[in-house]
């Protein structure tokens, strides 16, 4: 055993580190911080989950198929690994870096995610699932995807 975490397991340390930072900025009571937990890891894994197989698709169609892949970082941390089709790594993009840019603005997270954030927060499971996907959903989350992905088959 080499100490070097699995992929899911950076994958949800990802999430617990979202968590904690949400816990910041969210309005919050005690009670609220194991939902607040729950929507850290459900962040990470759905955001980081769907940006590899986007990248794959939409550069497949593009014409420049691009592989990406989750793997552990030196650091122990999730990373992505895009690599072109004639085998040359593209970028390695850090788990944290991809959350920030889709979540957040200059630092601050994004009011529309905001506020559908804190809607996840109260409410019933099924109202906190709903303002989850209607967070992952949103246009700036999809926008800032989107750019993401202009970024990669740019270079």
């Amino acid at each position: 055993m080499t100490g070097v975490p699995d992929t899911e397991t950076a994958l949800q340390a990802e999430g617990a580190r979202l968590a904690r930072r949400l816990a910041q900025i969210l309005h919050a009571s005690l009670d609220e911080q194991v939902r607040i937990q729950l929507i850290g890891h459900s962040l990470a894994s759905n955001l980081i989950g769907a940006f590899v197989p986007t990248v794959e698709h939409v550069s497949r169609r593009a014409g420049r198929p691009l592989h990406t892949q989750l793997e552990v970082d030196a650091f122990g941390q999730i990373a992505l690994h895009v690599v072109a089709a004639d085998g040359a790594t593209r970028t390695r993009l850090g788990g944290a870096d991809l959350l920030d840019r889709l979540l957040f603005t200059s630092g601050r997270l994004h009011p529309v995610v905001a506020e559908h954030l804190q809607r996840a927060l109260g409410g019933s499971e099924h109202q906190a699932t709903r303002a989850l996907v209607d967070c992952l959903r949103s246009k700036p989350v999809l926008n800032a995807m989107q750019r993401q992905l202009t970024v990669l088959l740019s270079d």
